[in-house]
C-alpha cells in the first residue's frame, strides 16, 4: 500500500525561559525511601509528536527525542532551570519520594477529565525511579483490586464490610470491575491521563499480568474500554493525524496471525458486535489510520495479549508483552471476503521474555519438568511429601546443593512455653456450620472475616484469627485459609542475581496465601545466643508492616478505617532455621517486594507467637521471583534474604 504524503514538520518552538513550576504534592504511602534526586545523571526528554519526526522513521536506538513533562496525577514533575543544548528543549526531573510525602491523598469527588493528546516518552530512569514508579502503580492496583472485591461482597452477600456512607449506591448491579474503575475515575485516580506515554510506562514491567481489562485503563497501559487500538485522535494530535500507542491482541479477528515475536494484526471495524467474522469492509480511518501513521513515524506500539483462562473471574488474562515496531501495512481481502487492513509488527529486541510465552513454558513444566529441562533439577520435592504440593529444587548454574542439607519443616516448631505462656485472649467459636458474621471468631477479627469466599485476603491486619483447633466449625469454613498449606507449585532455584530464590509455576493472584515461614521458634535470649554462634535466624518483628497496604481504599472513601484491631504486641521471638526450614526461607529481599508478611493465629491463642504467613501483594506471573522486605536491623543494616 502506497504511503500517504506527509506534511513537512514545522520547526519546534523555542525553549521557554528557565523557571520553576510548583505542583501540589500527594502522600502516596508507602513509597521507597531514597536520597535527594540528582538532576545530572538522570534526564527525561521531551514531547513526542508527529511534528517532531522527519519523513524517515527514527532509529529505535537513538529515538529519545521525547521529553517527559509530567507522568501522572499523583507523580507531579517540577521543571528546573536549563535546557538541552542540542535540542534547545527544557529538561525535567522526577521529584524524589521524600518530596512527595507530607500531604493527604485525594478523596473528594472530581469531575472526570478528558484524556490529553500530548504525547511524551520516558527515558533514562535510574533504578531508584523504577522502584518509585513501581510502588506508585502497585498502590493504584491495590486500590482497584481491593475496591472491586469490596463491591463484589456488597453486591452478592451481606458479609461485605461497609466503609461508605451511601451503601445503596455501592450495591449497584454494575459489574464490580467496571464500577471500581468508574469510582476511581470520579476521584481522578486513573494514571497517565494528563499525558499519552509512548513506549514503556514507568512502573509497568514486561510480563505483568491482569485479570480485568478495566485495570489496563486504570493504570494507563491501554486506554480503550472496548476497542483493541488505543490512539491519539487527529483532533488532539498536534499534526492533525491520529497516532496509535497500544493494541490488544485477543484472537477477536479471524485474519490475525500471532506468532509471538512476529504479529500480523487486523485493523478494527467491518464486523458486527460480538462476531469474529467480518460482515463489511474496513476503512482507513480511526485506529486503522493511527497504526499506519505510527508505522511511518517509527512510533513503537505496546502489545497486550488477552488469553482465555478458566481460573480468571473475567475468563481472560491480559499480559503486557512489550514493545513492537510496525514494519508493514497493506489492504487485503479477508477470509470472509471483505476488505481488511493488516499490519505486520515485530517485537523490539532486548526486552524481557513475553508473559504469554512464559505462561506456556510454566504449563509444560507443570506437566513434566524433566521433559522441558533435561538437566538442573536436584529434587522434584525437597519437602519429601510434607507439603500438599511438591516443592521443586533447580540449579543449572553451579554445584551448590545447600537446600538439600536441611530438614524440611512444613510448620513452625513452637516451644512448650508458647501454649502455656501469657497472651491468651479466649477460645474458639461454637459454630456448627461455616462461620458467618457475628460469630466469636469474627468478633476477634474486629467484627468481620478477613477473607472472601475464594480465600483472598480482603484487608491486611496487625493480626488475623483463623478458626482453628479450638473451633467447632468444619474444615470448609471460609475462615480457614493459610492453615491449609500451600496451593501453588513452587520452585526453589539458583539465581546469579540473588543466590537462592523462590518462584511459582502457577500464576499467583494478588491477596492469596503462598506459604509460611517455618523453623524452630526461639525467645529473644535464645536468639542472642544462636546469633553469637552463627545461627541462621528470621526476625518476624522486623518485617515492615506492609500488611497495612493491602485492602486500603482510603483514596476512595474518607470513611475507610485502617485496620487496628486486633492489636499486635511487640514481637520479640525469632525463627531459627539453622537446621530445619521450609521454602519461605529462600525468599529474596527487596525494598519493592511482591509478597508481604501477615501474622495469623489458629492453633494457639498466644499473641506473642503468631504464624508468619506470606501473601501476594500483586498478581505474580509464573516463574517471576518472589521477594519480600525483611526490614531493617537493630543497627540500621538491612536484614536481607537468608544466605545459606
Amino acid at each position: 500500500m502506497a504511503q500517504r504524503p506527509m506534511p513537512f514538520p514545522p520547526p519546534l518552538p523555542p525553549a521557554p525561559p528557565s523557571q520553576s513550576t510548583s505542583f501540589p504534592e500527594l502522600d502516596l504511602f508507602p513509597l521507597p525511601k531514597r536520597e535527594p534526586f540528582d538532576c545530572s545523571p538522570t534526564q527525561l526528554e521531551l514531547p513526542v509528536s508527529a511534528e517532531a519526526h522527519s519523513h524517515t522513521p527514527p532509529n529505535p536506538s537513538t529515538d529519545n527525542a521525547a521529553i517527559f513533562l509530567e507522568y501522572i496525577r499523583g507523580a507531579h514533575i517540577s521543571t528546573y532551570a536549563g535546557a538541552d543544548s542540542s535540542t534547545n528543549l527544557p529538561l525535567v526531573r522526577v521529584p524524589a519520594a521524600e518530596e512527595q510525602a507530607g500531604s493527604s491523598a485525594i478523596v473528594a469527588y472530581k469531575k472526570r477529565k478528558a484524556r490529553s493528546g500530548e504525547m511524551v516518552r520516558v527515558s533514562s530512569l535510574d533504578n531508584r525511579d523504577h522502584l518509585y514508579f513501581r510502588s506508585l502503580v502497585r498502590r493504584t492496583r491495590i486500590t482497584y483490586d481491593s475496591l472491586r472485591a469490596l463491591l463484589l461482597l456488597l453486591r452478592d452477600s451481606a458479609r461485605g464490610e461497609v466503609f461508605l456512607r451511601d451503601e445503596a449506591a455501592w450495591r449497584s448491579r454494575n459489574r464490580p470491575d467496571l464500577r471500581a474503575a468508574a469510582l476511581m475515575a470520579d476521584r481522578d485516580l486513573w494514571l497517565n491521563r494528563e499525558r499519552r506515554i509512548i513506549g514503556s510506562i514507568p512502573g509497568i514491567s514486561v510480563g505483568d499480568v491482569f485479570f480485568f481489562r478495566m485495570e489496563l485503563c486504570v493504570i494507563g497501559l491501554h486506554g480503550q474500554v472496548q476497542a483493541g487500538i488505543d490512539y491519539v485522535p487527529a483532533s488532539q494530535s498536534t499534526s492533525g493525524e491520529p497516532i496509535a500507542t497500544s493494541i490488544i491482541v485477543s484472537g477477536g479477528y479471524e485474519d490475525d496471525d500471532d506468532k509471538g515475536k512476529v504479529l500480523i494484526y487486523t485493523g478494527q471495524g467491518g464486523r458486527d458486535a460480538n462476531m469474529i467474522r467480518h460482515s463489511g469492509n474496513q476503512k482507513l480511518d480511526g485506529g486503522n489510520l493511527a497504526l499506519e501513521r505510527s508505522m511511518n513515524y517509527g512510533i513503537e506500539i505496546r502489545v497486550i495479549r488477552g488469553i482465555k483462562f478458566d481460573k480468571s473471574p473475567s475468563g481472560k488474562l491480559y499480559f503486557y508483552d512489550g514493545l513492537y515496531k510496525i514494519v508493514n501495512c497493506w489492504m487485503d481481502v479477508g477470509k470472509s471476503g471483505f476488505t481488511v487492513y493488516k499490519y505486520k509488527l515485530i517485537r523490539i529486541d532486548g526486552q524481557d521474555e513475553m508473559g504469554s510465552e512464559i505462561l506456556m513454558l510454566a504449563n509444560r513444566l507443570k506437566a513434566n519438568p524433566l521433559n522441558v529441562r533435561a538437566t538442573g533439577y536436584l529434587s522434584l520435592d525437597i519437602s519429601m511429601g510434607k507439603e500438599n504440593i511438591p516443592i521443586l529444587l533447580f540449579n543449572d548454574i553451579d554445584d551448590d546443593r545447600d537446600p538439600m542439607l536441611f530438614q524440611y519443616c512444613s510448620r513452625p516448631i513452637f516451644t512448650h512455653e508458647v501454649f502455656q505462656g501469657k497472651g491468651y485472649i479466649g477460645n474458639g467459636c461454637e459454630c456448627t456450620m461455616n462461620c458467618s458474621t457475628g460469630c466469636y471468631c469474627a468478633e476477634k477479627n474486629g467484627g468481620h472475616f478477613p477473607y472472601d469466599g475464594n480465600g483472598t485476603l480482603l484487608k491486611g491486619k496487625p493480626l488475623i484469627y483463623e478458626c482453628g483447633t479450638s473451633c467447632r466449625c468444619p474444615p470448609t469454613c471460609p475462615n480457614r485459609v493459610s492453615q491449609k498449606g500451600i496451593s501453588h507449585r513452587l520452585e526453589v532455584f539458583r539465581s546469579k542475581e540473588t543466590g537462592w530464590g523462590v518462584r511459582s509455576l502457577d500464576l499467583i493472584r494478588a491477596g492469596t496465601f503462598i506459604c509460611e515461614f517455618s523453623g524452630v521458634t526461639v525467645t529473644k535470649q535464645q536468639a542472642e545466643v544462636l546469633s553469637r554462634n552463627d545461627g541462621c535466624l528470621v526476625y518476624p518483628g522486623k518485617f515492615p508492616g506492609r500488611w497495612i497496604e493491602w485492602g486500603d481504599i482510603s483514596d476512595i472513601s474518607s470513611d475507610y478505617i485502617s485496620a487496628d484491631s486486633p492489636p499486635l504486641p511487640n514481637l520479640s521471638f525469632s525463627i531459627d532455621v539453622s537446621r530445619a526450614r521450609n521454602v519461605a526461607c529462600y525468599l529474596s529481599h527487596s525494598t519493592s517486594p511482591n509478597v508481604f508478611a501477615q501474622f495469623v493465629l489458629f492453633d494457639h491463642n498466644n499473641m506473642s507467637y503468631p504464624h508468619v504467613m506470606i501473601f501476594a501483594m500483586e498478581n505474580i506471573p509464573p516463574l517471576r521471583e518472589l521477594s519480600i522486605d525483611y526490614g531493617v536491623g537493630d543497627e540500621g543494616e538491612t536484614v536481607g534474604r537468608l544466605t545459606m
